[in-house]
């Protein structure tokens, strides 16, 4: 027997009608005011079952709730069971103190944090992930304590944004102590669905130095790899930069190594006017552009790479710079000195002596 048509309140079929257009309303009340404007119109139980792929009961029970409580009774009644009591104040400021000495450990895990509370692992995860809380992460940081670092910021960031007419600005930095590593066994390569495999062990086959100096207008480094890091050798590196650039002026940037500082150097740089030195302050070598590029040949070039002695490794780095060149790009500055400094201006809370 086909049920007869739903009687709608004075005025809910404007609300029901709302509900099914708004973009906002829970998808549940949605399907429920559905079914009950279906109702009203008189479309059968089962017909409005299959529409909504639902049981002929649910659609019964709600027009039943409906006659009852009117449009209230299509909302989700609160259920039963012990009421919501996580404190989250209180887990976030758990987190954000140290564990107790009891535990023996320095940070916080989701279970251990749990079960210091009572609460479900689950439920702390959900929490920081929330918050943004990463207690397994630490970050280092250290703050500058050269008493000219407002002169030298202020110099180098000049040099990058606005560099000297005419002229050409090299960074200038050695990357020490490179390895030549030998895997004890034949990499694997990569296949479909499998990274390249290496050993984890292997034979060391002695080091190598690289200096090197990009030009921050095109992106081009001059290197040279030396078997030591001594300020002769760096002294060699100047005079090979002094010929690479032949008759012009050069602005030099490099950090305060010792090496960079010896009185051999100091002394051909005063007998070479056209070459200028500009000094990065102490523990900022991050301003130093060629430090970047140090960090992409070893990503790219020896990182992975397997040398059975020196001479390989060194024939490597050659053929990553000659490779480099004829598709380098600038290097672009983009921080202004102001913006450098007034994040600098900070408690010094790190101070070294080295």
């Amino acid at each position: 027997m086909r049920a007869a048509a739903l009687e709608l309140r004075e005025g809910d079929r404007k609300i029901l009608e709302g509900w099914i257009r708004s973009q906002s309303m829970k998808a549940g009340l949605v399907l429920r005011a559905r079914i009950i404007v279906l109702a009203a119109d008189g479309v059968a139980h089962a017909e409005i079952a299959r529409r909504f792929d639902i049981s002929r009961q649910t659609v019964i029970n709600w027009r039943a709730r409906y006659q009852v409580a009117g449009v209230d009774g299509l909302r989700d009644e609160e259920r039963s069971g012990r009421p919501r009591t996580l404190d989250r104040d209180k887990l976030i400021t758990t987190t954000l103190t140290p564990p107790p000495k009891k535990y023996g450990v320095t940070h916080w895990s989701s279970r251990l944090l749990a079960g210091h509370l009572g609460i479900a692992h689950g439920t702390v995860s959900k929490v920081w992930r929330e918050y943004g809380l990463q207690p397994w992460r630490a970050e280092s940081f250290k703050f500058s304590t050269d008493p000219e670092l407002a002169g030298k910021v202020t110099d180098i960031v000049g040099l990058y944004l606005n560099p000297p007419e005419n002229a050409i600005v090299l960074c200038v930095d050695e990357k020490s102590q490179i390895q030549a590593l030998d895997r004890t066994a034949p990499t694997l390569p990569m296949q479909i669905g499998i990274p390249e495999r290496q050993t984890h062990d292997y034979i060391r086959h002695g080091t190598t130095t690289l200096f090197a100096a990009l030009e921050i207008a095109t992106g081009k480094v001059t290197g040279l790899c030396k078997p030591r890091h001594r300020h002769q050798e760096f002294l060699a590196f100047l005079k090979h930069l002094a010929r690479a650039y032949p008759g012009r002026e050069l602005h030099l940037v490099m950090d305060n190594y010792a090496a960079h500082k010896k009185a051999e150097v100091r002394d051909w740089l005063t007998e070479n006017p056209r070459i200028r030195v500009h000094y990065t302050p102490t523990s900022a070598s991050w301003m130093n552009l060629v430090e970047v590029w140090f960090g992409i040949i070893e990503r790219q070039a020896i990182h992975r790479g397997t040398f059975r002695n020196v001479r390989e490794l060194t024939t490597a780095i050659r053929a990553f710079i000659n490779g480099w060149n004829p598709r380098a790009h600038p290097f672009v500055w983009t921080k202004t000195a102001e913006e450098i400094l007034t994040k600098a201006q900070r408690p010094k809370t790190s101070n070294t002596d080295h």
